[in-house]
């Protein structure tokens, strides 16, 4: 089996594993990751940090985004531009919010368009060492390597919940790696993040 079939493979099954969890367990998952990241991730205020608004069985980021915010972050989301490129707008109260492609939603083309300090990264499954698949279109690998040539480092959390962990991914030189790991258990954070 070559590498891409494996890790479609490992996608297929983490994804249906999460499909399984019931809305209400999601719900109370969410809220634990926001109890274990809210505080425990350190930024200065006006910090940006890319979250992101669920689809179909995701984390619910929204109550951990809120503490963030009101610790002095400033909040953005992705919209995807084309079937290459995501961009991050920014995310304000009440501001209205529209389709930003791949299901997703977010505030429209007139937000502006910020750089992320910090990525929360949605995922399809991850393994210990901090490896990742996400859901395979490639957007946020891109995205971290167009910041990367501007001379950023930002800091990647995987969020995920414990069902989504298998014993090993197949890594791939291009492939980007995180630098945490937020589930409803918990925050861990790989080596890298102090680098």
């Amino acid at each position: 089996m070559t590498s891409r079939e494996l890790k479609a493979q490992l996608r297929a099954e983490r994804l249906a594993l999460r499909d399984a969890i019931p809305e209400e367990m999601r719900i109370e998952m969410s809220l634990a990751m926001a109890e274990h990241a809210g505080e425990a991730i350190a930024f200065d205020p006006g910090t940006i940090i890319s979250g992101f608004l669920p689809i179909r069985s995701e984390a619910d980021l929204r109550p951990l985004m809120a503490r963030f915010q009101a610790r002095g972050g400033r909040l953005c989301v992705p919209a995807i531009l084309d079937r290459q490129t995501i961009v991050f707008r920014e995310l304000v109260r009440g501001a209205p919010l529209v389709s930003t492609g791949f299901g997703t939603s977010g505030p429209g083309p007139d937000a502006p368009v910020l750089d992320p300090e910090i990525l929360l990264v949605p995922l399809s499954a991850f393994d210990r060492r901090g490896h990742r698949i996400g859901y395979g279109a490639g957007h946020y690998d891109r995205a971290i390597d167009r910041l990367r040539q501007k001379g950023m480092h930002p800091k990647l959390i995987g969020i995920a919940f414990d069902c989504q962990e298998v014993a090993h991914v197949p890594d791939e030189p291009h492939d980007v790696s995180l630098d945490a790991i937020l589930t409803e258990s918990g925050l861990r954070f790989f080596a890298s993040w102090i680098g």
